[in-house]
């Protein structure tokens, strides 16, 4: 299992492709454990899962990637990056692109919409300021990936919801953690970006020349109305959170349709992907806002600009499934039950439960999916050693949630290999950047926890 996970990790960094090397890997593994079990494994739980992946997530894809495209299209992008520029100064351009990640991810869209809607803005804005795009995928992952997925209360990312059905808990738990958690995030991985950013400088490096996958340029002189250029973000982030409410009480738990000459009715589970739907509708429609505001110079390029879209959203989203099928088999290799064995054995109960989650989400490659395999396992353990020492169960969610979206952002994790897709940069060019900034969001897992011990506050 740690020879898979290992070889996974440098195809990904060489820059071979993940969807080859992800069934490879996993299948490696369990021809040295089981030779006889490749077959099913393959077909039964690699092939089951990255399918189910796609027929959940793939529209999502799709629609984030022409929405970022129409924006880019559209104009918006550059006349929103010139308002920023001129209210915030070009020297700050990092902390706008942070910033509006952040508004998007903790207004309930994915993680995987933002990569897609703000690399057009990062990159006229990066250009325009003369900092390397390089740095542009570390500077997008702090903003989208660390404080706003599971740091802040309330956030509706997976991976704030994941620990209330376990601990019985909500969104809000453990506000006061959660902030400060977030601030140490926010504070530490600027300061290193701008770090980054100034050594550049000095070495006389710019935005660079030569890349791949750069976002259209926009050539007319008469730029939108940053108000309209903004509205359809706005629209997205704000009809995300009214579907979100809407959609169960318009459909209910489940629903059921017959249709015609049918035997049996069509069951869909609305509870299970409300969530997706609803994420969906608001992209339909950000991308008709754009449409009524800006027809003439997206239709101009619509067609070819699709195609872009739509090829780097297959891309996008195969590899991410296939990461989660690799997820899949390794969860249900040998080697992953003696590795949660072991880590029963750290005595503190937060430590336990932080170490855990962040090392399965690092060993599956998806903070989610490392989360709830490491409390569906483990919950139960972690209430009772938190019960005895007298630690509300909020504190548990803060840690849990926090401590999934560290380590799972390895070389072979799918929201870091989309990002890199879509930005048109390499593992080698870029992954530092990102990694570091997984260092500084695991760390501040721990902060948290001594800030509690030494507070009582939470």
């Amino acid at each position: 299992m740690v020879a898979a996970l290992v070889f996974l990790m440098f195809v990904a960094y060489r820059g071979f492709s993940v969807i080859l090397f992800a069934p490879v890997a996993a299948l490696g593994a369990v021809l040295l454990t089981d030779p006889s079990l490749v077959p099913p494994m393959f077909t039964s739980l690699f092939m089951d899962k990255m399918v189910g992946f796609v027929k959940l997530y793939f529209p999502v894809f799709l629609l984030g990637a022409v929405f970022g495209k129409v924006i880019e299209l559209s104009g918006f992008s550059k006349s929103i990056v010139s308002s920023v520029i001129k209210l915030v100064g070009r020297e700050r351009a990092m902390l706008s692109i942070v910033l509006v990640c952040a508004i998007l991810t903790y207004g309930g869209v994915s993680l995987f919409v933002v990569v897609f809607a703000v690399y057009p803005f990062a990159a006229e804005m990066f250009k325009q300021g003369g900092i390397p795009k390089r740095l542009i995928p570390g500077t997008i992952a702090l903003g989208a990936f660390t404080f706003t997925m599971d740091s802040l209360p309330g956030t509706p990312q997976i991976q704030n919801i994941i620990p209330t059905t376990f601990f019985n808990t909500n969104t809000w738990a453990a506000p006061w953690l959660g902030v400060i958690g977030a601030i140490f995030i926010l504070l530490a991985g600027l300061a290193y970006l701008n770090w980054r950013r100034r050594q550049a400088a000095a070495r006389g490096e710019g935005y660079g020349e030569g890349h791949h996958n750069e976002p259209e340029l926009f050539a007319d002189e008469a730029l939108p109305h940053p108000l309209i250029a903004i509205l359809p973000l706005v629209l997205v982030g704000v009809l995300n959170r009214i579907f979100t409410e809407w959609i169960p009480q318009a459909y209910g738990t489940t629903h059921e349709m017959t249709l015609a000459g049918a035997t049996k009715p069509i069951v869909t589970d609305v509870s299970k992907i409300a969530a997706i739907w609803a994420v969906e509708g608001a992209l339909l429609v950000g991308i008709l806002t754009v449409l009524v505001f800006a027809f003439r110079p997206v239709s101009a390029k619509f067609a070819e600009g699709t195609r872009a879209a739509v090829a780097g959203s297959l891309l996008a989203s195969m590899n991410t499934a296939s990461e989660y099928g690799f997820g899949a088999i390794i969860a249900g290799l040998p080697g992953f039950l003696i590795i949660a064995d072991a880590l029963r054995a750290i005595p503190n109960p937060l430590i336990n439960e932080a170490i855990t989650v962040t090392t399965l989400a690092g060993v599956t490659g998806s903070a989610s999916g490392g989360m709830s395999i490491a409390l569906a396992a483990m919950a139960d353990e972690f209430i009772a050693a938190a019960n005895a020492a007298g630690i509300p169960l909020e504190v548990l969610h803060r840690v849990a949630s926090m401590a999934s979206g560290g380590m799972d952002t390895l070389p072979h994790n799918g929201a870091v290999i989309t990002l890199l897709a879509v930005t048109g940069l390499t593992h080698r060019q870029s992954y530092g950047d990102i990694f570091t900034i997984t260092c500084i969001k695991t760390a501040a897992v721990f902060v948290v926890i001594a800030f509690y011990y030494l507070t009582g506050l939470y």
